[in-house]
C-alpha cells in the first residue's frame, strides 16, 4: 500500500488541490469565526451544547467518500463497491464543481439503493465505528467532549452515523440526511428536505432548538456558517489530515468490538489498489493453503516466508516428552489460524479444540480440531482424552477480538492440566481483515492470507509454576484471570469483563454459535 500513499501524497501537492480546498473554504474570513484552537476554558463547559458538523470538523478528513464506500463494500459486496470507485470522478466533478448535494446524493444512491434498512444499520454500528473513531479531529473532539450536551448535523444519512455517534460520543441528537424507504429497503433517493447542505442545515438546527441557540457550533466550510450563525459560539474547524489521531485512552468510550473484512480506510486511491491487489490475493491465498497442507514443516514454513507470510518467533517452547500427557498451551485468540501457526512455531502438531467452527473451516485445517459442545459434563472429559494423547492448545476467549484487549478467560482449561504454557499470539494484516462476526466464516483463513504480507508473532512464555494451576490450589477462577492479566501485560493488552456472547450480540445481534448439521 506505500504506492497508494504515495500517489495521495503527490495529490495533496497538486495545484489544483489547493484550489479546491481555498474554494471549498471561501468566505471563511467573511464570517469571521475564530479557529478551534481558540476556545478556551473547556472545563466549566460540561453543561453546555454544542452542534458539529461530521466531516472536515469532527473527522480530519472532510470527504465521505470512503465511508461510503465501506457500506457498499460490506452491505452490497465487492462489486457494488467497484461501481462507486468507477463513478468516483463523477462524485468528485459534482461534489466541488456543481453542489455539494449532488455529490452526496450520487454516493447515496449508490452505495445504499435496493439495501436492506436493517443491513445500512448493521454496517453503521459494528463497521463504520473502527474508521471513524480513528478518523476524528483532535481539537474539534476536545471541544465536542467537554460540552454535557452534543449534537452533530450532517449531510450523511443519519441511519448510517447515528450508531457511532450515539454509541461512541454519546450524541443526544443527530440531525441528518433522512433517506426514502420502501417495504425495509433503501431506493437509494433521499426524503425531504433532501440533502442537509446550507441553509438545510440551518433550518434543521433552528426547527430542533427553537428559540433556544446552542452555546458552541462547529464547522469546516462555507456551506457550515449558517447554521454556525445561530449559535453564542462557533469555531471553524481546519482543515489538516496530517493531526495526530485521539489516543485511545481520550476516547469516551473504548472501541473494543468491530466488524468488516477492511482493514484500511478506502480513499479512492487505496480503493484502487485494493482492487487490483483482489485476483494477485486470492491467487496468493491458495498457493500458501496448498504449502501448508501439502508440505511438512521445515519445509512449509521457509516457503511460506517466500510467499509473504512471516512468523515471528520468541521464546523457547518445551521440549516434547514421550512419557508423560501433553502440553496445555494457553493463547490469545487473533484468528482462525491461532492454533495452525502455533503448530508451526513449534515445528510438530498440536490438536486445538474449536467451538463453532465452519464445516469448511475443519476440512481444510492441517491439523487435528476437536468440536466442544460449551456443556462442562461433557468438554472436560474430553479436553482430559486429548491431553492424554498428546499437546493441546486452547483459546479461553471462545472468540477473536482484533483491538488490544483480551476477553475473558474461561476457566474450565485451568482444571484439566498441570503442565500450562502461555503463548503470547498476535496477528497483524495491512489489508483485510481474517476474522468475521457478521459474514462467512469459512472465507476467514482465505481473507487473512490475501493479505500482502500477513504476519504472526508468536512468544512462548515460562510453563506455568505448580503453586498457581489449580492442583496447586488455586480455584479454576485464579489461574484463569492470572492467565489472562498475564498475556495481557505482555502483549501490551488489557484486560476485559467481556464474553464471546457480548461481542456477537453486539456486533450480529445472536449468540455467535454455528448450528450442528
Amino acid at each position: 500500500m506505500e504506492f497508494v500513499r504515495l500517489f495521495e501524497s503527490v495529490w495533496n501537492l497538486l495545484p489544483v488541490t489547493s484550489w479546491l480546498k481555498a474554494r471549498r473554504m471561501a468566505g471563511g474570513r467573511a464570517a469571521k469565526f475564530l479557529p478551534v484552537s481558540k476556545c478556551g476554558d473547556l472545563a466549566s463547559r460540561e453543561n453546555q451544547s454544542v452542534v458539529s458538523d461530521l466531516d472536515g470538523t469532527l473527522m480530519r478528513s472532510s470527504s465521505s467518500f470512503p465511508y461510503f464506500m465501506l457500506m457498499a463494500f460490506e452491505a452490497g459486496g465487492p462489486l457494488r463497491a467497484l461501481v462507486l470507485l468507477l463513478a468516483s470522478p463523477l462524485v468528485w466533478v459534482l461534489y466541488y464543481f456543481v453542489s455539494e448535494a449532488a455529490g452526496v446524493q450520487v454516493m447515496i444512491f449508490l452505495a445504499m439503493a435496493g439495501i436492506k434498512v436493517t443491513q445500512v444499520t448493521s454496517v453503521g454500528r459494528a463497521v463504520l465505528p473502527k474508521f471513524y473513531i480513528e478518523d476524528m479531529h483532535p481539537q474539534a473532539y476536545k471541544v465536542f467532549v467537554s460540552c454535557g450536551k452534543r449534537y452533530v448535523v450532517t449531510a450523511n444519512p443519519r441511519i448510517m452515523v447515528e450508531p457511532f455517534l450515539k454509541e461512541y460520543l454519546d450524541v443526544e441528537c443527530v440531525l441528518g440526511t433522512e433517506l426514502q424507504v420502501v417495504a425495509g429497503y433503501c431506493t437509494g433517493l433521499v426524503a425531504k428536505p433532501g440533502v442537509l447542505i446550507g441553509m438545510k442545515k440551518q433550518r434543521a438546527v433552528k426547527d430542533f432548538f427553537g428559540e433556544k441557540k446552542p452555546d458552541i457550533g462547529l464547522g469546516d466550510r462555507l456551506t457550515d456558517f449558517p447554521f454556525m450563525s445561530l449559535c453564542k459560539e462557533a469555531y471553524v474547524v481546519p482543515s489538516d489530515k496530517n493531526l495526530e489521531t485521539v489516543p485511545r485512552e481520550q476516547y469516551v468510550k473504548p472501541l473494543i468490538f468491530h466488524d468488516g473484512r477492511l482493514a484500511v480506510r478506502p480513499t479512492p486511491l487505496i480503493s484502487i489498489g485494493i482492487f487490483l491487489w483482489y485476483p494477485i490475493g486470492i491467487f496468493l491465498a491458495i498457493t500458501r493453503m496448498l504449502v501448508g497442507l501439502c508440505l511438512p514443516y521445515h519445509l512449509a514454513v521457509p516457503v511460506g516466508a517466500f510467499l509473504g507470510v512471516r512468523i515471528r518467533v520468541k521464546g523457547s517452547p518445551p521440549v516434547q516428552r514421550e512419557d508423560t500427557s501433553g502440553v496445555l498451551y494457553v493463547c490469545p485468540h487473533r484468528t482462525l489460524l491461532d492454533p495452525i501457526f502455533l503448530t508451526s512455531a513449534l515445528g510438530r502438531p498440536v490438536t486445538a479444540v474449536t467451538y463453532s467452527l465452519s464445516r469448511m473451516s475443519e476440512i481444510l485445517a492441517p491439523i487435528k480440531t476437536v468440536r466442544l459442545t460449551r456443556n462442562r459434563k461433557f468438554d472436560g472429559p474430553t479436553m482430559q482424552r486429548l491431553l492424554k494423547e498428546g499437546d493441546l492448545v486452547v483459546c479461553p476467549e471462545g472468540t477473536t477480538c482484533r483491538e488490544p484487549y483480551l476477553l475473558r478467560f474461561s476457566c474450565l482449561f485451568a482444571e484439566l492440566a498441570d503442565d500450562i504454557v502461555p503463548v503470547a499470539m498476535n496477528a497483524n494484516v495491512s489489508m483485510f481483515y481474517g476474522t468475521t462476526a457478521r459474514g462467512f466464516k469459512c472465507l476467514d483463513p482465505i481473507l487473512f492470507l490475501m493479505n500482502p504480507s500477513p504476519c504472526y508473532d508468536v512468544e512462548f512464555m515460562e510453563k506455568l509454576p505448580k503453586e498457581l494451576t489449580f492442583s496447586g490450589g488455586k480455584s479454576s477462577f485464579q489461574v484463569a484471570n492470572y492467565l489472562q492479566k498475564k498475556l495481557a501485560d505482555k502483549l501490551g493488552f488489557e484486560c476485559t469483563n467481556f464474553t464471546r456472547r457480548d461481542k456477537y450480540m453486539m456486533l450480529a445481534g445472536n449468540e455467535g454459535i454455528v448450528p450442528e448439521r
